[in-house]
């Protein structure tokens, strides 16, 4: 079993098979996980797997209705077919969902009011501080006891073990991803690539030499070779924190009982340096831009997955291709920063049974070859001239999600208070300023940063383990 470390992605997942929607001055996907909710089910039977469904102990949610807080639907809208999993819910189980409608910025605090006043709320999206922020602040109960109802001794669970193991906490199962997706990548043009005779970064990746050094000579190269009057860059975007997860250590370690100050890891420091380095060569450009630059100016663009179905409208001649972020030179595997997406029982919530099995039914929706089989089908398809993805590119994505060749990183840092986590630019908590502040130039340095920052993870890590 492969060991994963726990590094958590600042972003929420979008499915490249979704039009990718811009987001301007933020460093957050624009929209909610929804990468399975909107997939045609028409082509197949919910039948083909309903056996699967009843393996498990028999349960009798029939007309149970499961309320749904969140800032965005999983029924069906705008004439869209239903979602596999909604699908298999209703049919298989005689289940529902109703939908309470919140905002993404007021969704935590709608949840708390509603936990007060004693409103029924049974399931709610997979935050970034659910633990231990939110297991702490009694919005969250575990899954544990409804384990049989999710199948997780049927084999279906088995790639995703210990994903779900990572995010353990004070002995019990908060949080149990159904599926990992949205990792950061880069983006490149191959149209670049040749005509400035660089090696191909996936080809590189391919055959194991995609990694720190690799990436820095052919940015160096590319900036190198700018005609007079031009700028050229070796990287944009957003890259910070796949560059420290990629050494596959933490900010913030948990042996299952008591939270740790790592910070002064060696491989933080070297991807702290590493990130450094780029800055003082001029080799990043700090502009925000939605999706990979369509002038030639940039090399390499960072984000997560959803930018690339508007890179390749932006980008129609340029011959797009996608690879991870480079490994780091000591890692001892191909460490990545993704989301897990997952869905949470909510705290005094009486329908256990019917979250778990609306949750087995999201894992099956994520595994089942039929269902996989539509979405690649429909990943090829270019009738969106805003947002397309190839299939070659899907496949890439895939393959670099694939649990055999990676493995997804997640850090307690994100799930604790806003000193830690909290991208505002005028508030930056520590893991923001770890993944941007060295980048962002200057006069910085990795002692004065590390120095900064130190004082405020001792205080959280103190905090946490009272």
């Amino acid at each position: 079993m492969k060991k994963f470390v726990k590094i958590v992605y600042a972003a929420t997942a979008v499915s490249i098979t979704m039009s990718a929607v811009s987001c301007s001055n933020s460093r957050v996907s624009p929209a909610s996980d929804m990468e399975s909710h909107y997939k045609n089910t028409d082509e197949i039977s919910v039948s083909s797997v309903a056996e699967e469904l009843n393996t498990a102990r028999n349960i009798d949610i029939s007309g149970q209705t499961i309320t749904w807080l969140a800032d965005y639907d999983l029924n069906p809208q705008d004439d869209r077919e239903r979602s596999a999993a909604l699908s298999l819910f209703e049919d298989v189980y005689g289940a529902s969902v109703s939908f309470v409608p919140t905002t993404s910025a007021e969704k935590l605090t709608t949840l708390d009011s509603m936990l007060i006043a004693g409103e029924e709320v049974d399931m709610f999206p997979y935050e970034l501080d659910a633990v231990p922020n939110g297991v702490i602040k009694g919005r969250y109960q575990p899954l544990d006891p409804y384990f049989d109802v999710m199948g997780m001794d049927e084999g279906i669970w088995d790639d995703m073990n210990d994903v779900i193991e990572m995010f353990k906490y004070n002995g019990e199962h908060y949080v149990v991803p159904y599926a990992v997706s949205d990792p950061l990548i880069i983006t490149y043009s191959r149209k670049m690539i040749k005509d400035n005779k660089l090696d191909d970064p996936y080809k590189l990746y391919l055959d194991g030499k995609w990694n720190w050094d690799t990436c820095m000579k052919m940015m160096e190269k590319f900036v190198s070779k700018a005609s007079d009057g031009q700028t050229r860059y070796g990287i944009n975007g957003w890259f910070g924190q796949a560059a420290m997860q990629s050494t596959g250590h933490t900010v913030i370690n948990y042996d299952g009982e008591k939270f740790s100050n790592n910070i002064d890891d060696p491989e933080i420091e070297k991807a702290e340096i590493f990130m450094r380095d780029i800055a003082k060569k001029n080799l990043y450009d700090r502009t925000w831009k939605d999706c990979f630059p369509n002038d030639n100016s940039t090399l390499f663009y960072a984000m997560g997955a959803w930018s690339l179905g508007e890179s390749n409208a932006e980008n129609k001649d340029a011959d797009l291709m996608i690879v991870p972020f480079p490994k780091a030179p000591d890692a001892d595997k191909n460490y990545i920063s993704c989301n897990f997406s997952a869905r949470m029982l909510v705290k005094n919530s009486q329908k256990g049974e019917a979250v778990a099995a609306y949750i087995k039914c999201e894992r099956l929706a994520a595994v089942q070859e039929e269902y996989k089989e539509i979405a690649k089908k429909k990943a090829g398809k270019t009738e969106n001239k805003k947002s397309f993805v190839t299939k070659e590119q899907y496949d890439a994505l895939q393959s670099i999600i694939d649990l055999e060749n990676c493995v997804p990183v997640f850090d307690f840092g994100y799930g604790m208070s806003e000193k830690m986590y909290d991208n505002t630019y005028e508030t930056r908590g520590v893991m923001d300023k770890l993944t941007s502040a060295l980048l962002e130039g200057g006069d910085s340095e990795w002692d004065t940063l590390r120095d900064d920052v130190k004082k405020t993870i001792d205080s959280e890590v103190k905090d946490f383990n009272k």
